[in-house]
């Protein structure tokens, strides 16, 4: 199997808490700083239709760019397409940690976004 991409930032608490996580039940993964190395939009087209999950949910909603921004108030009147362009501008937008589990062929499967141990262990264990 190919490993799961774990897109997450260096210095955020909760994706220190998913990095321990996958530590302890010895997931092996593929690391990327979503700061320096932020999705395209090809890729978070792909990981929103592949997660099922309004797109919303993909946004860091708790971080100072997105209240700077003033996106609480601009994003429910945001196409998809429109959201997801502005996404891949900025990896600090983005929701994090993001964990892309490909099959066996390397297509995404399962996207899990945020770090809810239940949903993690489900999809992993």
């Amino acid at each position: 199997m190919t490993q799961p991409l774990f897109l997450c930032h260096p210095r955020c608490s909760t994706c220190a808490k998913a990095r321990a996580w996958m530590g302890e039940h010895g997931i092996d993964h593929t690391e990327r700083d979503i700061r320096t190395d932020n999705p395209t939009v090809a890729e978070l087209t792909l990981w929103h239709t592949v997660s099922g999950l309004p797109i919303r949910r993909f946004f860091n909603t708790s971080g100072q760019l997105y209240r700077s921004m003033g996106l609480k108030d601009k994003l429910p009147s945001m196409s998809d397409e429109e959201a997801i362009a502005l996404l891949a501008t900025d990896g600090m937008l983005v929701k994090r940690p993001l964990l892309v589990i490909p099959d066996g062929a390397g297509d995404p499967v399962t996207v899990l976004v945020g770090f809810r141990q239940n949903e993690w262990e489900a999809a992993l264990l």
